[in-house]
């Protein structure tokens, strides 16, 4: 079955409370990241019907600190599947609801796999991206997928060839 990557769209929102921030009145990354982690989760499950396990978190940018009493919304969306896992991207925006201003605070990369009910690695749904960006994120996962993999040891920098592609002619 193939899914279309608008049907993992998940969009959550939180309130940053004093319990949330740091001694400069900020929202600490560790919450973030957490709140995170629940929404790609979300995301993936949509797609895949399944339980599923974060695998890695990468490429967290913190741009600009969300500070207390403003709202968070994160929007996080399955950005390509491969056998049992998953790409996740995430954006991150700040909302400062009483002077009515959005602005852009992270954005990150989190890969879930989904497990059968042993607790095993299963196969999912293919992707089909629509728009533009859809597109431009599933193409660019393969490589982002690739330098996970090395970076974890799990494959060999001269097996990417869709890295070696970005530089060898």
């Amino acid at each position: 079955m193939v899914k279309k990557a608008s049907e993992s769209l998940v969009v959550m929102t939180e309130l940053v409370l004093p319990n949330d921030t740091n001694n400069f009145g900020n929202l600490m990354g560790g919450r973030l990241m957490y709140w995170m982690d629940i929404a790609a989760a979300l995301a993936a499950m949509k797609h895949c019907a399944a339980p599923v396990v974060t695998a890695s978190v990468d490429n967290i940018s913190f741009e600009t600190p969300i500070k207390i009493g403003n709202v968070v919304h994160i929007e996080a969306k399955v950005t390509r599947a491969f056998n049992s896992s998953m790409e996740v991207h995430m954006n991150v925006w700040g909302e400062d609801a009483i002077q009515q201003y959005r602005y852009k605070s992270n954005e990150a990369y989190y890969t879930f796999v989904a497990l059968d009910p042993n607790g095993k690695p299963r196969s999912i749904n293919a992707l089909e991206p629509e728009t533009d960006d859809e597109k431009k994120l599933f193409e660019g996962a393969l490589r982002r997928r690739q330098i996970r993999l090395i970076l974890g040891g799990k494959m060999k920098p001269e097996d990417a060839d869709e890295l070696k592609a970005l530089f060898v002619k």
